[in-house]
């Protein structure tokens, strides 16, 4: 049986542990604690960190078919639910199958025979009136997708400024709130809400392609 001064120890020994980690890390290690240990290794942060040679990273393809990266794209994919694809395949089903599904997506990506599927178009309706479309992937698709996105997005995490707050991990639209409410504090009386509508259905994509280059 544990005795009162063992459970008081343990709890002692947890802070004391817990407040030697916080204090052994630097600012730096702190700003990826978001990043996926199963894909991100202690020895890949330490580059991430300190930066590659020539800024670029080579052989990433044999992160994203990992066996552990695929295992964790679907666990991420099956904890966002939503709708099957054009195939059919709900995420109950995939998950029915889910050792020989990602069995063979790992086969697919590591010989460059994976091919995805077309994505299925349905029309949602808007708050303010109309319908906005969908594209919805098929759960397999979704897997690779989110397998990608954990191994790229620690990349092209520090190229995006401080102020940008959309889809981004540990950010979102509270801290650009409490962004824009420290500067009305500090006298600032104006706010622009800009938007362009339809801006997927009515921009070509040269002109995308060139406003992302320029």
């Amino acid at each position: 049986m544990q005795t009162e001064h063992n459970k008081a120890t343990e709890k002692v020994e947890s802070t004391v542990s817990e407040k030697t980690r916080q204090e052994t890390e630097t600012p730096a290690q702190h700003k990826w604690l978001w990043v996926e240990a199963a894909v991100w290794t202690e020895r890949m942060l330490a580059k991430r960190v300190n930066g590659v040679k020539g800024g670029k990273w080579f052989s990433l393809m044999d992160k994203v078919y990992a066996q552990n990266t695929l295992q964790t794209a679907w666990q991420r994919v099956k904890s966002n639910k939503g709708a099957a694809g054009i195939d059919r395949v709900s995420i109950e089903r995939f998950e029915e199958q889910s050792g020989q599904y990602l069995q063979e997506l790992h086969g697919q990506l590591k010989t460059g025979t994976y091919q995805p599927q077309a994505v299925k178009r349905v029309n949602i309706p808007k708050a303010s009136g109309g319908t906005r479309p969908l594209g919805i992937p098929t759960v397999k698709d979704r897997v690779v997708q989110m397998a990608i996105k954990l191994v790229i997005e620690p990349i092209f995490e520090n190229t995006f400024r401080d102020t940008s707050h959309g889809f981004r991990p540990e950010r979102g639209c509270k801290d650009a709130l409490r962004e824009v409410d420290g500067w009305l504090k500090a006298g600032y009386k104006w706010i622009v809400d800009a938007d362009i509508k339809g801006y997927p259905s009515t921009c070509s994509g040269q002109a995308s392609a060139t406003l992302t280059t320029s």
